[in-house]
């Protein structure tokens, strides 16, 4: 932790969020999920997807882009799949609803499959996945919004980061969970990066001219993981998604830039009941083995150890869960702006 960093407990940090989005107008039930999945996030690690999100949602509610009181639909449903309008729900509520409708389908048929349309952004998407790694199933779930990220070859946004995530259950480990963007870096470690004051590795974004940039500032265009890899797989998913939906967000801003001001986004959860296609303890136990075989594995130059996905941050969960969440000097400068605003108590040291 650097002197520019102050540490908070996940209680107090959790109380506050709750409460600023009550102020905002979300139902205390809704505001309590929004709030725990921010600081999920921030106990994780991903503080890109944590409490510095706060200031950008009352922003975002300001200008009617995220609906703190939203009329969530089911517009159709199968034994396996649910379409959902979100009417631009705050993620977290309507996301968490979406995974637990399809956990219940899979546990009927094996299978549910949800796809959301108009919602907003979700925080980190290994939330939902492990909710049903948690059940003994398996856990997908991935998201499109307007570009922001550069197709292989070009340098101009034309596609979106959009993440993936995915989580499977083990028997004696912490389940496995991947959760990654399509991009180098996620679009919030820029936002980390400016509340930080530090510069971003050469490789990550280029500026609004196209050029390559290390000044989180002025970083603007995002680029792609795995050049042709991550933005193939990134206009994909808004195949699967936003297209599917009826809602393409890739097209029309390409094609008419003032529909890419405005913050929205189509995502896709799903869960598969392990137990319908094998033995569920069976399976725990063969993620415990590879898991045990992959570690074991000799380390590269540079490295002491092999981790495996999901690792890394359940270590930081631990420790932060002991220690507090650090949180950097700008996180901390606008989180006093907010609590200035809806007169909320400050979590105690901020």
């Amino acid at each position: 932790m650097t002197q520019h960093e102050v540490r908070v407990d996940r209680e107090s940090l959790q109380a506050f969020t709750r409460e600023v989005f009550v102020r905002v107008g979300m139902p205390p039930e809704d505001a309590e999920t929004e709030a725990e999945v921010l600081v999920w996030a921030n106990l994780r690690g991903v503080d890109s997807h944590g409490v510095l999100r706060i200031p950008w949602y009352v922003e975002l509610v300001n200008r009617g882009e995220m609906n703190p009181t939203p009329n969530i639909e089911v517009l159709k449903e199968t034994p396996a799949t649910l379409f959902i309008e979100a009417d631009r729900a705050f993620g977290p509520v309507v996301t968490n609803f979406a995974m637990r409708r399809v956990m219940e389908k899979a546990s009927g048929i094996g299978v549910g499959w949800a796809l959301i349309r108009n919602l907003t952004h979700q925080g980190a998407m290994a939330y939902y996945t492990l909710m049903a790694a948690k059940n003994d199933m398996a856990g997908i779930a991935l998201v499109c919004s307007p570009p922001n990220m550069a197709p292989h070859g070009a340098r101009a946004a034309g596609v979106h980061n959009s993440p993936i995530s995915i989580a499977v259950p083990a028997m004696h480990r912490q389940p496995l969970v991947l959760d990654m963007a399509t991009s180098v870096a996620a679009g919030g470690k820029l936002r980390l990066a400016v509340d930080k004051g530090i510069p971003i590795p050469a490789g990550w974004a280029l500026d609004k001219d196209g050029n390559s940039t290390t000044d989180a500032n002025l970083a603007e265009i995002l680029m792609p993981a795995g050049g042709p890899k991550g933005s193939g797989l990134a206009l994909m998913f808004e195949c699967l998604s936003s297209i599917m939906a009826g809602n393409p967000l890739v097209a029309p801003v390409l094609t008419d830039k003032e529909k890419g001001d405005r913050h929205h986004q189509n995502s896709v959860v799903a869960a598969i009941d392990i137990g319908a296609f094998t033995d569920v303890a069976g399976y725990k136990a063969h993620i415990d083995n590879v898991i045990d075989a992959i570690k074991a594995l000799p380390t590269a130059e540079g490295f002491d150890e092999v981790f495996v996905p999901g690792e890394p941050e359940n270590r930081c969960y631990a420790d932060r869960s002991r220690h507090g969440i650090p949180l950097p000097e700008g996180t901390v400068r606008n989180l006093r702006d907010v609590a200035e605003r809806f007169e909320v108590e400050l979590p105690a040291g901020l």
